[in-house]
């Protein structure tokens, strides 16, 4: 049997969490002075309605190493012989260290146990680590192996594309998550900057002035870079304002030939400390390009690579 489990930052929604039986390590926030655990102690909506009127900047910690050791014992005595464990970004949180210790102490503790724990940095934030959770999930349903499951992660989590765009960059700012560079010139310019993860940190990718035309760039990227064959659900979140998702939603279904599964999930209380109200997001999987810097011949092994991960996710659906 198989555990899929992740931090809190994934911000799937509770009713997928539920349908997966995804484990869930939250990290904190600290808000005046008292801590609370994502998504648990505080609801993001609540956390909405009074972020622009707290004293101080609230500020996040990650999940301790034993709060994923309590996950993973607690599968294991529900009888799981293999755990994924799917991180944020280690370019942006110690999550993923803390969940390699709690690896670590898990076999320091059951020196001959034959569960198999497998910790991915998935170079992701937000929903774009929760697509590699979800997606996950479903190919455990589908009765993927556990070692088919951490390839198509290791394989496919730098092809989770990120698009999220901010109305305010100060609190990305505060928190560290954006290039000081990056954010002087969105401050600057006073527009609405896009931004994308680069080598597992933020980056500001395009700079829109106006909602609309936000929402146009991510359609037309959508167009050009969408992989048909990978992306058969895509992830549209958002802090505060769900109607923007929904025009979001609408968009790609009337613009685009993409006729897959598309959620609209909220941002949890961590994210939204960092983006701010007003945030909106996009994920899909991307198709490789050679500006990723790789040689001809080691592009040529990953196509090959991914063109097999697909066809036995194919083969996987048909038998099942």
């Amino acid at each position: 049997m198989i555990k899929i489990m992740a931090d809190s930052t994934c911000d799937l929604s509770q009713d997928l969490i539920d349908k997966y039986d995804i484990g869930i390590a939250p990290l904190t926030i600290n808000i005046d002075g008292q801590v609370y655990r994502d998504r648990i102690d505080i609801k993001p909506d609540k956390f909405y309605s009074i972020i622009e009127n707290l004293e101080k900047e609230p500020t996040t910690a990650m999940p301790s190493p034993t709060e994923y050791l309590k996950i993973m014992n607690e599968a294991v005595l529900s009888g799981h012989t293999h755990i994924i464990c799917i991180c944020m970004s280690s370019g942006t949180s110690g999550s993923y260290q803390s969940a390699v210790i709690a690896k670590d102490y898990f076999y320091d503790e059951n020196e001959e146990s034959d569960v198999e724990i497998h910790i991915v940095d998935s170079k992701c934030m937000s929903h774009g680590s929760g697509w590699l959770v979800l997606k996950s999930a479903m190919l455990k349903e589908q009765g993927m192996s556990f070692e088919e499951i951490v390839e198509f992660n290791e394989t496919y989590k730098i092809n989770v594309k990120h698009f999220l765009s901010v109305d305010d960059l100060d609190h990305l700012i505060k928190s560290g998550r954006l290039s000081n560079s990056s954010a002087f010139i969105g401050k600057i310019l006073k527009i609405k900057p896009i931004m994308t993860m680069k080598k597992g940190k933020g980056a500001i990718v395009a700079k829109e002035r106006g909602r609309k035309r936000v929402l146009k760039h991510y359609i037309d990227e959508f167009i050009s870079r969408n992989d048909e064959e990978a992306t058969d659900f895509i992830i549209i979140g958002y802090t505060s304002d769900i109607i923007v998702a929904q025009n979001l939603k609408n968009k790609i279904e009337q613009e685009t030939n993409y006729n897959g599964k598309i959620y609209i999930m909220q941002m949890g209380v961590v994210v939204g400390t960092h983006v701010g109200l007003g945030a909106i997001s996009m994920y899909y999987i991307e198709k490789g390009h050679k500006k990723d810097n790789l040689l001809i011949n080691e592009m040529h092994g990953l196509m090959e690579k991914k063109a097999q991960i697909m066809k036995r996710i194919k083969n996987t659906r048909l038998n099942s």
